[in-house]
């Protein structure tokens, strides 16, 4: 039997292989409707990917990737930072108040899950993270 870490891994080669892929979780193949719903839609070159799994597969991509869990916004504000800029030159090149861009900095940070600490600059470690998300 696979660890939940292993069946997650396994689950995303199969996604990544461009191939049909059908995967339930044992739960929903005692449903004998929906298990033969899904051979017949895997039979004919689509996919089925067990809901319950699909959810896990988004909880442990922000988990292990928290710039994912960025919105479009913020991930822009966070690009621009990754430039170098201000927030007032985030502000004007988003065409945003600087109060606005305050506020997803903020955001950022607390998302990345990067606390008030003396000796880090919490600016230059989220830029550090976008980075390596990429």
């Amino acid at each position: 039997m696979l660890s939940a870490h292993a069946e997650l891994d396994h689950a995303m080669e199969l996604l990544a292989s461009g191939r049909a892929v059908g995967y339930l979780l044992k739960s929903r193949v005692s449903d004998v409707t929906e298990f033969i719903d899904t051979l017949a839609r895997v039979g004919r070159g689509g996919s089925v990917v067990d809901p319950a799994l699909s959810q896990e597969l988004v909880t442990a991509r922000r988990r292990n990737d928290p710039p994912a869990a960025l919105s479009s916004r913020e991930r822009e504000v966070l690009s621009l930072m990754a430039e170098g800029r201000s927030n007032a030159g985030i502000a004007r090149r988003l065409w945003l108040s600087e109060g606005t861009v305050e506020k997803h900095v903020r955001h950022i940070l607390a998302k990345l899950d990067l606390t008030e600490a003396g000796d880090d600059h919490r600016r230059v470690l989220a830029v550090l993270a976008f980075l390596g998300a990429r």
